[in-house]
């Protein structure tokens, strides 16, 4: 099983951007569909942007579309999400998780490993 760590989080101004990094402490991620998940003080959490283990199938939420881009570069074992032209409605919690049970990847899907989480504050 893996263990997601994240990395990346910070402060940006509106319009700014950030790179977040999954990684894994333990194993590998190559075989597991990663998801990022988000989530602001009192609202629930959200899915932003997932890939399926095999590259082959990429989601983005609506609210993130055209503005954040997640990849996978296996020869670092580290999944990214490039995050562009933030607002401060992108602000919370993110959180990286995997799961190995379909091909192709959903937010929907259960996710049985999570990282502890980056905060991403987008504000003046």
């Amino acid at each position: 099983q893996v263990k997601p760590v994240e990395s990346g989080g910070g402060s940006v101004q509106p319009g700014g951007s950030l790179t977040l990094s999954c990684q894994t402490s333990v194993f590998t991620l190559d075989y597991y569909g990663i998801s990022w998940f988000r989530q602001a003080p009192g609202k629930q959490r959200e899915g932003v942007a997932c890939i399926s283990s095999e590259n082959q199938h990429i989601v983005y939420a609506d609210s993130v579309k055209g503005r954040f881009t997640i990849s996978r570069d296996r020869d670092k074992d580290t999944v990214y999400l490039h995050m562009n032209d933030l607002k401060p409605e992108d602000s919370g919690i993110y959180y990286c998780a995997a799961e190995n049970f379909y091909r192709e990847c959903g937010f929907q899907y259960k996710h049985p490993y999570w990282g502890q989480g980056t905060q991403v504050t987008v504000g003046l």
